[in-house]
């Protein structure tokens, strides 16, 4: 793996920073979620950007399906604070019962 840039370390302190609110916010408020991680390709940052919100089960997951457009809103609206555009909500918060090394 090669060394980040100085700019792409930005990028993820940022996205990182997001993320933790994030999940902190999902613990306390939807049922069943485990976490939050992340996905992205620098060169192609922030439209590479995928936040994934793991939940225990399938049935946690449907339950929170609803819910799914006001996190992206909270998603965008976070990343806007930080001073980064998201063009299309929906291709950048998806929830699933997928980890990281699945």
């Amino acid at each position: 793996m090669k060394k980040l840039s100085k700019v792409q370390i930005k990028q993820q302190a940022l996205v990182l920073d997001v993320a933790n609110m994030l999940e902190e916010q999902g613990r306390a408020e939807i049922p069943g979620m485990v976490q939050c991680w992340f996905d992205m390709k620098y060169e192609m940052f922030p439209s590479s950007l995928l936040l994934r919100f793991q939940f225990e089960d399938e049935q946690s997951l449907a339950a929170a399906e609803p819910e799914l457009l006001k996190w992206r809103k909270r998603l965008s609206a976070a990343m806007v604070k930080k001073g980064v555009i998201l063009k299309d909500m929906r291709r950048h918060l998806v929830f699933t019962v997928e980890g990281p090394d699945d």
